[in-house]
């Protein structure tokens, strides 16, 4: 698809549109090995290579991002007052137009996904679609059999609303057992609420997964990287471990 120049180099994570301009002014961007200073000028990316101080740009319509949320951090695209999720993209993979597909509370910690096109933002979030998010919890008292078993009747909020069925199941047992919930909707707070609806308080939260896709066990918290093609369709799948291998 033909594109004005400018604007390919500043969707790829170089810059500005001006900061764009002012790169092909200075003779830095090529297109298939030739010089050209006019930001104006029609390429197809798919077809042409084009060059920014002689590194390829490698074309991607759109950008698809893993994030290790740090607790903290907004899980929005902007706000003038805190830090967001899209400030801890490095400029290599900033790209206008960035958001979190999901939210995280400010204090829950994992998996977030970023990306720009919206259409993949839209079929992950869908309600249709009951796509399994996976987060482990510490609480401030022992997770009972009744506790589970109204997770999987659907738990009954205190406004009256009443969740879809969850997955509940202990991973370490102690004061502050580590348990795991699987849920297919995200609402406010839902964790939160959940444990509070039974009687019990959330004293930590981390997402570990959406879908098929897990958290790369390397990100640090704070860090992130691009999906791979397989990683990106992963999220549409069932969770990546069957959730009773892993039950004491």
């Amino acid at each position: 698809m033909m594109q004005r120049l400018d604007k390919l180099v500043a969707s790829q994570g170089t810059g500005s549109r001006s900061e764009a301009r002012r790169c092909i002014w200075s003779g830095k961007v090529t297109v298939d090995g030739t010089v050209c200073r006019d930001p104006s000028a029609k390429v197809d990316p798919e077809q042409q290579t084009i060059a920014v101080a002689e590194r390829c740009i490698r074309y991607q319509p759109y950008r698809y991002i893993m994030l290790n949320k740090p607790p903290g951090i907004l899980c929005v695209s902007r706000d003038p007052k805190a830090k967001t999720v899209v400030d801890l993209v490095p400029e290599p993979l900033r790209k206008k137009g960035l958001f979190p597909a999901g939210r995280l509370d400010k204090d829950t910690v994992g998996l977030v996904l970023l990306t720009d096109d919206g259409a993949y933002a839209h079929r992950l979030l869908s309600p249709k679609k009951h796509v399994e998010k996976c987060y482990h919890v510490l609480v401030d008292g022992a997770v009972l059999p009744e506790h589970i078993d109204a997770f999987r009747r659907g738990t009954g909020l205190q406004d009256g609303t009443v969740c879809r069925p969850a997955r509940l199941r202990v991973l370490e047992d102690g004061e502050h057992p580590l348990a795991e919930v699987v849920i297919t909707e995200g609402r406010y707070h839902q964790i939160k609420r959940m444990f509070a609806a039974v009687g019990r308080h959330v004293l930590w939260l981390k997402r570990v997964s959406i879908g098929g896709l897990a958290l790369d066990e390397k990100l640090k918290e704070g860090a992130c990287r691009e999906l791979t093609e397989s990683e990106k369709e992963a999220v549409f799948s069932g969770l990546p471990y069957n959730f009773c291998e892993k039950c004491p």
